[in-house]
């Protein structure tokens, strides 16, 4: 699907544009999906589990600023990330193996708001390794007043930035830190169609919306297959509760060493005992 220059590019620049991966009819099903949810939202006065609401919002001017998890929540978007156009493009930057981490359809309303301060995904998501990219899906013409997605080329070979404030994580960078920066900021617009292509490490915002058409993007988030997340499951007070000594980091030391994954597992097992019920043995057995 890419050419030799755009993955070059890619690799470079961390981010890339892509045009007609999606056609004029996967894209009128697309919108005409999201239209209903932007229609009941008209029945809500609070964001809930799948519409996050500006706000603004009034049944009069429905604003939605997100539709969460949109795979979950119809079929015409779980189809959309899986496109064979867009999976032959992701195998060209991720390798053959390629797994889908999680979703999210972004709106930016008319009149202003929904402006994304500078951040990098991978301080939301730490993996194994960073062959990590988020894929922009335009459901609409990106115009450079509808508040496009900005990128700093090349960042993605650079620091990984605290997005921390007063000890808090924001998931956003001091902007002061960016000064020079932010000066070499592209907008990636386009048709109705494209896609872009972020690194996960690569450092991007975007402004408000100041276009006569809400801005609409259907995020997918996407890993290649050895990429494993970082993040603890557990709580970070109890996680940081067990160190008996020394003080808490959230920078952790990370090695290239071999690691296999004790998974899948048996099911209701809760010793070794259980684990190696189905060889039990077979180390001591008796020579015949």
């Amino acid at each position: 699907m890419l050419t030799d220059a755009q993955i070059a590019f890619y690799r470079e620049q961390g981010y890339l544009l892509v045009e007609e991966v999606f056609t004029a009819e996967e894209l009128a099903e697309l919108n005409r999906v999201t239209d209903g949810f932007i229609h009941r939202a008209r029945g809500l006065m609070a964001s809930d589990a799948t519409l996050d609401l500006a706000p603004d919002h009034s049944a009069e001017h429905p604003k939605v600023r997100r539709v969460k998890n949109p795979t979950q929540r119809h079929a015409a978007y779980d189809q959309a990330m899986r496109n064979p156009r867009l999976l032959a493009i992701l195998q060209d930057l991720l390798g053959p193996a390629v797994r889908f981490d999680h979703a999210k359809l972004n709106i930016k309303p008319v009149g202003g708001g929904a402006a994304i301060e500078w951040h990098q995904d991978w301080a939301f998501y730490p993996h194994s390794n960073d062959d990590l990219l988020a894929v922009g899906v335009f459901l609409e013409d990106v115009k450079p007043e509808s508040g496009p997605l900005m990128v700093i080329p090349g960042s993605h070979k650079g620091a990984v930035h605290d997005h921390h404030h007063e000890g808090v994580f924001v998931g956003a960078i001091d902007p002061a830190v960016l000064s020079a920066d932010r000066e070499r900021a592209v907008a990636l617009t386009g048709p109705a169609g494209a896609v872009t292509l972020h690194h996960v490490r690569t450092l991007h915002a975007s402004t408000e919306n100041r276009a006569a058409r809400e801005r609409r993007l259907l995020l997918f988030s996407y890993a290649a297959a050895d990429a494993w997340p970082l993040v603890p499951e557990e709580p970070l007070e109890a996680f940081d509760a067990r160190l008996i000594a020394g003080a808490p980091t959230l920078a952790p030391r990370m090695e290239a060493l071999p690691v296999r994954l004790p998974l899948p597992r048996r099911p209701e097992t809760d010793s070794i005992f259980d684990d190696q019920e189905l060889v039990a043995g077979r180390s001591f057995a008796q020579a015949t």
